[in-house]
């Protein structure tokens, strides 16, 4: 059975160009970067080389790279990083409720701390309001968080205007970039962020590999202490292959990145068209300012877990923003947070493309997932009418 593969989100293959370039450094060259004699130059060079390009793809200096195991790393650099350098001049922090769990777990982990944090709302297509960042900040604020474009609804946050409040109050601001860079412009100087988040493996690099961008002068407190690498911000032996390899697929990223929106944005496009045909569906997150290769839906008197059983049966892979978790399934905290009931965010369903994928794919999708719809619906005790159904929990979002 072919296979199809819509959770770009999730990760990306390798690029074969990207593996053919770390491989040295599993073999021949397999020197430390510290050590002073040919192996460990040739090693540290390719590091500082592969700096440059991760720096390029977001029009920062090489310098203000530092690179971190994986995104998540990157995301508790930031807060935990920030928030302990600049607690003297306050300990109130501003997130967005749209995060990603390294964000929010992060969060909670500093107000265990001592620190004050507000988790601002979203509207009904998840956008943050800059006016409600304006409001939140007080006297004691230091830093903001806010995402550069949601994994889960692919809607791209207003970042600018974010920064532009920001600034005003000399606040610091991060954004974790992880699930645009290297699939849209992402530029630290026109956003005008001090922080920003990026993982390998979302641009056809390798799994292990992330950076945090730090704008110059700014003060961090390390995560992991130990020894003096990344200029003494991030301790332990660098995975030099894994850094070659996001070195390499930004290199590429940057300079297809015009051609993979013109291939995704079409393919994203079909698939929202197509969908939304089906009674009782709604795309989460707004048609404009989403992510390329993104499209989400909620399908009333159905639950995510199940959709994606039957679709895994036809061989599409996709993903859902529910989860079962100690068999009670939970509706995702993103889509309650822009106000989708309960019930109908427990059918939540992400199709996400990338490079590999073709209009065959597309037209596989579109053909067998409102047949998995009908089929669910044709056993589901709600679709029948059985059951109570939650005030709002229609395919109307308040």
């Amino acid at each position: 059975m072919k296979k199809y593969y819509f959770d770009h989100v999730a990760t990306n293959p390798l690029d074969p160009v990207v593996l053919d370039a770390m491989m040295p450094y599993f073999k021949e060259e397999f020197g430390n970067p510290l050590s002073v004699y040919e192996y460990g130059m040739k090693a540290k060079n390719a590091i500082e080389e592969a700096r440059e390009k991760v720096a390029g793809l977001v029009n920062a200096k090489a310098a203000e790279i530092v690179f971190t195991a994986s995104g998540a790393e990157a995301n508790n650099f930031a807060l935990r990083g920030i928030a302990l350098a600049r607690q003297n001049e306050g300990k109130h922090i501003i997130v967005s409720r749209m995060e990603h769990h390294s964000i929010l777990n992060s969060a909670r982990f500093l107000e265990k701390s001592g620190f004050v944090v507000t988790y601002l709302p979203v509207d009904k297509m998840g956008f943050v309001d800059p006016d409600m960042v304006r409001k939140s900040i007080i006297k004691e604020t230091i830093l903001i968080s806010v995402t550069h474009a949601s994994s889960e609804v692919g809607t791209i946050e207003p970042i600018k205007e974010i920064v532009k409040v920001a600034k005003e109050h000399n606040i610091i601001v991060h954004t974790d970039a992880v699930a645009s860079t290297g699939n849209m412009p992402v530029d630290v100087q026109d956003l005008g962020v001090d922080l920003l988040t990026m993982a390998a493996h979302q641009f056809y690099g390798p799994k292990g590999a992330g950076a945090l961008y730090v704008k110059q002068g700014m003060r961090i407190v390390p995560l992991i202490y130990g020894g003096i690498q990344e200029s003494g911000r991030r301790a332990g032996t660098e995975n030099v292959p894994a850094i070659v390899g996001m070195g390499k697929a930004a290199e590429i990223a940057k300079t297809e990145l015009d051609r993979r929106m013109a291939y995704l944005m079409p393919l994203r496009d079909r698939i929202i068209d197509e969908v939304l045909k089906t009674p009782n569906v709604i795309l989460t997150g707004g048609r404009a300012n989403r992510l390329p290769g993104h499209a989400s839906f909620c399908v009333e008197f159905i639950e995510g877990e199940a959709m994606l059983m039957l679709l895994a049966a036809k061989g599409i892979y996709s993903a859902s923003g529910s989860a079962c978790s100690s068999k009670a399934l939970k509706s995702s905290p993103v889509l309650l947070a822009m106000g989708i009931p309960t019930g109908l965010a427990q059918g939540s369903i992400v199709f996400s493309m990338g490079m590999g994928n073709a209009v065959d794919d597309i037209e596989h999708l579109v053909t067998e997932f409102p047949a998995v719809i009908k089929r669910l619906r044709e056993i589901s005790p709600f679709a029948q009418g059985w059951g109570e159904h939650e005030e709002g929990g229609t395919c109307t979002i308040k």
